[in-house]
């Protein structure tokens, strides 16, 4: 029995569950998000009002689909209550971002040319420092992408560690050529 699976999800107050056939939408003081349930996975509240994720069977497919289903609901309400936020940092000389407003980003990162990010719905950009900023959003997938997107535009290199990357991200080094 898949033991994320059987955990029961806690509906906080303030927050809204419809379940309507296999669609589950979230409804909550950030904003609403919506879930199609794949078919042998089942969504019910119990009368504790907590939502519980059931199989049919143990078959291979079943399995697998029930933890997974039951993280993304959980995502979802943690999603609508609390949001979801990456930072990121900027390493190098003259590396460097600025914001153009919530929704978009222009990035200097040794390009002969400014980098402009523009955010996509439901997704704001915050700015700390010229070299700090996060990506905040309801939907944990969207912001993890965005964020990835972001840190593709120069990953960080193993000789100087100059690039983009997540808060906290150890970048393992390696020593340059030996000059005689």
């Amino acid at each position: 029995m898949s033991r994320i699976g059987k955990l029961p999800i806690t509906v906080p107050s303030g927050v809204e569950v419809k379940l309507d056939g296999q669609n589950v939408e979230v409804k909550g003081p950030k904003g609403t998000l919506t879930h199609v349930v794949p078919e042998p996975i089942k969504i019910q509240k119990n009368d504790e009002g907590q939502l519980e994720v059931a199989r049919p069977n143990d078959e291979r497919e079943s399995r697998s689909l029930h933890g997974l289903t039951r993280t993304l609901v959980n995502n979802m309400i943690i999603g609508v209550t609390e949001g979801y936020e990456k930072k990121l940092e900027i390493v190098g000389v003259g590396y460097r971002v600025i914001s153009k407003g919530p929704k978009q980003l222009e990035f200097a990162l040794g390009f002969s040319h400014p980098v402009i990010i523009d955010a996509p719905e439901g997704v704001s950009f915050a700015v700390e420092k010229p070299t700090a900023f996060s990506v905040q959003g309801i939907d944990k997938q969207v912001v993890g992408e965005v964020a990835a997107n972001i840190r593709k535009l120069r990953k960080p290199e193993p000789y100087k560690g100059k690039g983009v990357r997540y808060a906290g991200e150890v970048v393992r080094r390696k020593v340059g050529k030996a000059g005689k």
